[in-house]
């Protein structure tokens, strides 16, 4: 047992079934109730941040569960003042658990006289006083050494991989991953590696940022049943048509796998009147009901392996061992049984 004190969950306004999850499956894990820090995240009428933290915290390991998803800008204020005030309660520890980490697309200058956010972002919250991050599916990894405190990268593909087999079981020898884009390859490679699947890419070519130009496959997906695998899907438009793209050169059906459905403007209407089977996404984001009520959209929880990482970091034990089948199987025991 840890010698710091019990691990203790709060939260923002952006995700809040996840964090209550989370809250939850700490429960089971621990066999001791685990609940939300009473608190409040309001704004003023001139959409100022308050927040007010109803509990004694001091001394406490503190876990700040807040996606920086849309409204992005909100909900990373959110966070940046949560974190303030705990640090000026004397929490012991702050760790941000950033389900999604928004602005992450902007993480190098790809033009003259832009931005690198995803630094300047990481620089705010190190400067809160925040002590570690907890995230998954980074956009690049080398996000990651944006920040000078620890950060842990939990990867959505180990639980898709629980899900895929259970969901294609006995079909698994025609299955095929593709990558929508070739600086996606190492994402779909990790993948087809925990399945023991082949690999393909779809190369794009913009001819301007939100447009593709032309796409062309690379590899054999004849007769295949092709999984899109990537980190965002934001307005589906390029996934839905590298959809169209491997069915034209001849495969069997298309479904994707996305870690975070950021899922904006038509991007629902799209899916669902795309020639995709399936699009899974996970709970990162907050899910609207136009999301929720998708026939061809369903969504993987993620409550399980952000609670047991939690668990894990306030023990002083490894994050990595989550990467394992051996060890995420029994925790999403309760929805895929003995399929993995």
């Amino acid at each position: 047992m840890s010698n710091t004190p019990e691990p203790k969950l709060i939260s923002g306004n952006a995700n809040m079934p996840l964090a209550k999850a989370i809250a939850r499956r700490m429960s089971l894990h621990r066999g001791v109730n685990v609940d939300l820090v009473d608190a409040r995240v309001e704004r003023f009428n001139d959409s100022e941040v308050f927040v007010e933290v109803f509990e004694n915290v001091r001394g406490e390991d503190m876990f700040i569960i807040q996606s920086t998803s849309n409204p992005a800008n909100d909900n990373l204020m959110e966070l940046l003042i949560m974190a303030d005030a705990l640090r000026r309660s004397s929490a012991q520890r702050v760790t941000a658990v950033l389900p999604y980490f928004g602005y992450a697309r902007q993480d190098r200058r790809t033009k003259a006289r832009t931005p690198i956010t995803a630094k300047l972002v990481a620089n705010m919250l190190v400067g809160t006083g925040i002590e570690r991050i907890l995230t998954m599916d980074l956009h690049a990894a080398q996000i990651q050494g944006f920040f000078d405190i620890p950060v842990d990268n939990l990867y959505a593909s180990p639980v898709f991989a629980l899900d895929i087999k259970n969901e294609f079981k006995g079909r698994m020898d025609e299955l095929l991953i593709i990558s929508p884009d070739v600086g996606g390859v190492a994402r779909a490679r990790e993948l087809a590696k925990r399945l023991n699947a082949p690999l393909a890419i779809v190369d794009k070519r913009r001819e301007k940022a939100g447009e593709v130009s032309e796409m062309t496959v690379i590899g054999d997906v004849k007769g295949k049943t092709c999984l899109i695998i990537d980190d965002i899907c934001d307005t589906a438009g390029t996934l839905c048509k590298a959809a169209e793209v491997l069915l034209e050169n001849g495969a069997k059906e298309v479904h994707a796998y996305i870690s975070h459905g950021v899922m904006s403007g038509p991007a629902v209407e799209r899916v669902t009147n795309s020639v995709m089977k399936s699009l899974v996404i996970t709970d990162t984001i907050a899910p609207t009901d136009a999301i929720k009520q998708a026939p061809n959209i369903r969504i993987v929880p993620t409550a399980p392996i952000f609670a047991q990482a939690i668990l894990n970091i306030w023990n002083g034990t490894s994050v990595s061992s989550l990467f394992e089948q051996d060890t995420l199987g029994p925790i999403y025991d309760g929805m895929y049984g003995d399929n993995f």
